[in-house]
C-alpha cells in the first residue's frame, strides 16, 4: 500500500509522522493482507482539532472534534476481491486531530506517537470495512486486529482494561 501523507500544524516536528503512519500501516497489513494489495493508496492528514471539527460536522453532522477521521472509499468485498496486478486504487482518507489525540495520550499516559500509530491502525481498519459500532463482535474484531498490529511496533495493548475502541469515525 502506498500512503499518502500531510502533516500539517500542530503536530511537533519531534516526531517522523509519516513514519509513524507508514510503520503502522506495513504492521496491519502483516496482519490483514487485504490490506497488502500494493495497488491501494490511502491518504493520511495529521491536522488540527479545528479542522477536524469542520470535517465531522460537515460530513457526519456531528459538531465537535474528535480523534481520527476514516473516509472509505472501497467496499469490503471489492476489497477483498481486488487483484494484485492493475491500476492503483485510492482505499480513502484518514484525518487525525493533535489536540484530541494529545489530550488522550496524556490521559492514558501513553506518548502521543503510540497513541498516533493506534488511531491511524484503527482509521485503515475502517477504510477497509471494519467497524466497531455495529457490534459488539465486530468491536472485539477489530480491537484483536490492532492489539496485533501495535505489538509488531513494540506498543502495549491500548485495551488493557478491554474497553471499546475510542476512535470515532
Amino acid at each position: 500500500m502506498e500512503l499518502e501523507t500531510d502533516i500539517e500544524d500542530p503536530w511537533p516536528a519531534v516526531v517522523d509522522w509519516e513514519g509513524l503512519a507508514c510503520r503502522s500501516a506495513e504492521a496491519l497489513a502483516a496482519i490483514a493482507p487485504e490490506l497488502a494489495n500494493p495497488r491501494l493508496v490511502a491518504s493520511i492528514l495529521f491536522t488540527s482539532d479545528s479542522e477536524i471539527h469542520a470535517l465531522n460536522r460537515e460530513w457526519r453532522k456531528k459538531d465537535r472534534p474528535t480523534n481520527v477521521l476514516s473516509f472509505p472509499m472501497v467496499e469490503r468485498e471489492e476489497l477483498l476481491a481486488l487483484p494484485a496486478s492493475g491500476p492503483p486504487v485510492l482505499l480513502g482518507d484518514i484525518a487525525l486531530a493533535q489536540e484530541t489525540c494529545a489530550r488522550e495520550a496524556s490521559e492514558k499516559g501513553v506518548p502521543l506517537a503510540d497513541h498516533a500509530a493506534h488511531l491511524v491502525i484503527h482509521g485503515m481498519l475502517h477504510l477497509a470495512g471494519h467497524d466497531h459500532e455495529i457490534s459488539a463482535d465486530d468491536a472485539r474484531i477489530m480491537e484483536k486486529l490492532e492489539i496485533k498490529a501495535l505489538a509488531q511496533l513494540g506498543i502495549a495493548d491500548p485495551y488493557g482494561d478491554h474497553t471499546q475502541p475510542q476512535g470515532d469515525e
